[in-house]
């Protein structure tokens, strides 16, 4: 990998550009409190080549949107459930626009 390659990922929120440690001191939470985010399944942080994890942009706020809910006392458990699902709803809304999109376009959709 080139340092222009390594640049151009800076903008990618998916790049998993942030180790345990500083992801936790940026959210003002533990590694421990990550670490049961990842046992819930919420966030797969992926690992670097010496294991260690690594945390994109995305799942940064994944897991401040995880760490709000239990700081207003939701347990672990339901805030990883009610993100999911927040996320599932968003995804079938979304999906729902586009088929009203289509539906209200006057060119039907080619034959394929």
């Amino acid at each position: 990998m080139t340092a222009d390659d390594s640049f151009g990922r800076l903008d990618d929120d998916d790049y998993p550009a942030y180790t345990m440690g500083r992801a936790a001191e940026m959210l003002g939470t533990t590694q421990g409190f990550l670490r049961a985010l990842g046992e819930a399944r919420l966030i797969t942080p992926l690992r670097s080549a010496g294991g260690h994890r690594r945390y994109s942009r995305y799942q940064l706020r994944i897991a401040a949107r995880a760490r709000e809910l239990v700081d207003q006392g939701t347990p672990i458990e339901a805030a990883c459930r009610i993100i999911i699902l927040e996320d599932q709803l968003e995804e079938a809304q979304r999906i729902n626009a586009e088929y009203r999109r289509a539906a209200e376009s006057p060119d039907p959709p080619a034959a394929a």
